[in-house]
C-alpha cells in the first residue's frame, strides 16, 4: 500500500505544535479584532472566497472544513472540521492524517459533544 503525502513523517513533524494552533484557532475572532479593530467577520469572509475559488477553479485545495464522516477517524455519520480536499467536485476526498491517541480522543470527544448538543435540539 502507498503511503499517502499526507501521513509521511515529515508532514507530521511540521503539525508538530497542533495544540498551540488549537488554541490559536479558538482564540483567532478576538485576535482579528485586536489587530484589525474590526469585526471577526473578516475571518469567515475569507475562507469563503477561498472555498468558492477552489470549487469554482477546480484548484484540489486542501483546507480545514466541516465534512460528512463515514468512518474517518472513527467517527461516522457526524459533519465535523477535518482536513479536506475541495475542488470543483466539493469534498473531493477527506484526508485521515495520522493522528496520536491523546489527538484522536479529543476529536472524538468533540464528536460525542456535537452529537450531545444536537440531541438536545431534538435531531
Amino acid at each position: 500500500m502507498t503511503q499517502k503525502p499526507w501521513n509521511l513523517p515529515i508532514l507530521k513533524r511540521r503539525i508538530e505544535g497542533v495544540e498551540a494552533m488549537a488554541q490559536r484557532t479558538r482564540d483567532g475572532g478576538a485576535e482579528i479584532v485586536n489587530l484589525l479593530k474590526t469585526s471577526g467577520y473578516y475571518a469567515a469572509g475569507a475562507s469563503l472566497a477561498q472555498m468558492a475559488e477552489a470549487i469554482i477553479l477546480d484548484k484540489k485545495r486542501l483546507l480545514p472544513c466541516s465534512a460528512h464522516l463515514t468512518g474517518q477517524y472513527g467517527i461516522d455519520d457526524l459533519y465535523i472540521g477535518v482536513p479536506i480536499k475541495l475542488g470543483g467536485n466539493g469534498i473531493e476526498e477527506i484526508l485521515e492524517i495520522e493522528l496520536t491517541e491523546g489527538e484522536l480522543g479529543s476529536l472524538q470527544h468533540s464528536a460525542q459533544t456535537y452529537r450531545e448538543g444536537i440531541a438536545l435540539l431534538g435531531y
